[in-house]
């Protein structure tokens, strides 16, 4: 890191230019903060792969610089990469909100992680980190206990709006919006603001979190002869104690399923954010004491997660048994991406002869990102004389900056970023100075994997394999004649698995022993070879696999 002590800089190291495994490095002198540590999940690209999460060698190269991790909320893109990071730096200091907290702190205990540098903070709480003093402001989002972050350093005020959107109505424990803490904080003069733009495309404002209760008890009230079970994101702490509410005016006694929905809904029991009588839950197990009409099932499923409870539930491999006297509703929206998983689920739901309400036939769900007047209305009261647009794809963040500049901040005061970009702030300019190194790293299993075995999986699942099996006495210069072909996912005619014989022989035979047999060239040469004849011969590139034995005079 530059030795510059007076220079602001910010380091994205994901979150921009995506949607997922948000993080990003504020800097001061040789102070670092961090702001998130999220995940983002596998898609078609990444076969095999459970989690993607940020490439953290510029964090661990700086280690002793970095002062603090603040969370903004404890959505998954937001917290899901923090056991990973402290394996490799076990030491930092962490402040977020109590759900978020619980929530990081499961994580640490199950992959076995040093919890001990876990700080509860709440609205209003200043915190003072090497050269920053970060103070947390309630905004309202899709979880409780979202946070927007004033962050003063000795250069000025930078704004991180957090995942955030403008609601009147909360229900719950959700934060009001707080209009005069926004205003407060841009008559002190904001140097640089982040804002969030997952909603630019979207005109207008965000339904409150109130509307999908008013559609929840309709659904409930026309129902009455049917078991319900709903599914939502588990975090979504405030609609699971709405529908607890609703299924308890209706009677009903409700069960959760599905890992995440009872961790979370028993952490936020124990914290008091979701209040019930415990008489009226009842295990999964106990269900089948109850008529199908006095019983509520919340559950995780929303996305179509293959390992979920609602697609176990469509599949008929959960101990809940989907039949005619169910009403599935899912209380989400797609996440881009899900769309295919999610229908392949109702599909499947439809076909164990439930009904089934989703978001394109019901007003089910409401996002938790500001829509486009509310981006207007954070940018009008906020001011700053910089910005940078976040948490979007690239689309979303050069709409979220022509935003801006209609709304009067000067087109050279505005950045649109990539990760790894670092960007540096001065008195009147901003600009781009370097790129570090970042983007992603593929957990699989307990295991990190590299891009290269991504681009091998993918390989594999579109090409095919060809395994080559011969058996070679180095000391005669000799190669058996029985030559095993084996091809895996990729159909081959005799003549072609001739070619690759001939190939084999060929190449054997041009092989130099004088310095002896080198087998890993010879590996990388067939592999070559074949591969090339496979393309010119029937425009495909499987993965080859020669696997070479090497043998006695004897045992040839």
């Amino acid at each position: 890191m530059s030795k510059d002590y007076k220079a602001l800089k910010v380091a994205f190291l994901g979150g921009v230019g995506e949607i997922g495994k948000n993080i990003t490095a504020i800097m001061y002198g040789q102070d670092i903060l961090l702001v998130d540590c999220g995940s983002s999940f596998p898609t078609l690209d990444t076969p095999g792969v459970d989690l993607i999460i940020p490439d953290f060698s510029f964090l661990v190269e700086n280690e002793k610089h970095i002062k603090g991790l603040v969370i903004t909320h404890g959505h998954e893109d937001h917290i899901g990469a923090i056991p990973y990071l402290l394996k490799e730096i076990p030491n930092i200091p962490i402040y977020g909100s109590d759900l978020a907290v619980a929530l990081i702190n499961h994580k640490l205990v199950e992959r076995k992680v040093n919890t001990s540098k876990l700080n509860v903070v709440k609205n209003g709480d200043k915190v003072k980190l090497g050269s920053f003093t970060v103070e947390f402001v309630s905004v309202a989002h899709s979880i409780i206990g979202a946070f927007a972050l004033a962050i003063q350093t000795p250069a000025g005020l930078i704004f991180h709006t957090g995942d955030y959107k403008i609601d009147y109505t909360p229900i719950g424990n959700a934060a009001p919006v707080d209009i005069s803490s926004f205003a407060r904080i841009g008559e002190r003069g904001v140097k640089l603001m982040l804002g969030e733009s997952t909603n630019v495309e979207k005109p207008g404002h965000t339904i409150s979190e109130k509307h999908v209760g008013k559609t929840l008890e309709k659904v409930f009230l026309t129902n009455q002869d049917k078991r319900i079970i709903i599914a939502t994101f588990a975090s979504n702490v405030n609609r699971i104690q709405q529908i607890i509410n609703i299924a308890e005016k209706a009677g009903r006694k409700v069960a959760f399923s599905g890992r995440s929905m009872i961790n979370i809904s028993e952490m936020a029991l124990d914290l008091g954010l979701i209040k019930t009588d415990r008489k009226n839950l009842v295990d999964a197990d106990a269900l089948k004491d109850y008529a199908p009409n006095q019983v509520c099932i919340i559950s995780t499923g929303s996305q179509g997660e293959p390992m979920s409870a609602l697609t176990r539930m469509a599949n008929g491999e959960d101990k809940v048994v989907v039949t005619k006297d169910d009403l599935i509703v899912i209380s989400s929206s797609a996440i881009p991406g899900n769309e295919k998983a999610i229908y392949g689920v109702i599909n499947n739901l439809y076909r164990r002869g439930a009904k089934v309400l989703y978001g394109s036939l019901e007003e089910l769900h409401v996002s938790g990102h500001a829509c486009r007047e509310e981006l207007k209305m954070m940018l009008s009261l906020i001011r700053p004389q910089f910005f940078i647009p976040v948490h979007g794809e690239y689309r979303h963040l050069k709409q979220h900056a022509k935003l801006a500049m209609d709304l009067g901040i000067k087109e050279d005061n505005i950045l649109v970023t990539d990760i790894g970009n670092v960007v540096e702030i001065k008195r009147n300019k901003i600009m781009l100075v370097e790129d570090i190194k970042a983007g992603a790293q593929f957990v699989d299993g307990s295991n990190n994997i590299s891009r290269e075995m991504i681009k091998e999986r993918k390989q594999l699942s579109n090409e095919g394999v060809v395994v080559i099996v011969c058996r070679i006495n180095s000391l005669e210069k000799s190669l058996r004649n029985d030559i095993i072909i084996e091809p895996k996912g990729i159909k081959l005619d005799d003549s072609m698995i001739r070619e690759i014989e001939i190939t084999t022989m060929t190449c054997f035979a041009g092989l130099d022993f004088s310095k002896g047999f080198n087998k890993d060239s010879f590996i990388e040469t067939l592999s070559k070879k074949v591969k090339r004849r496979l393309q010119k011969y029937i425009n495909q590139k499987p993965v080859v696999i020669p696997i070479i034995i090497e043998e006695t005079p004897d045992e040839m």
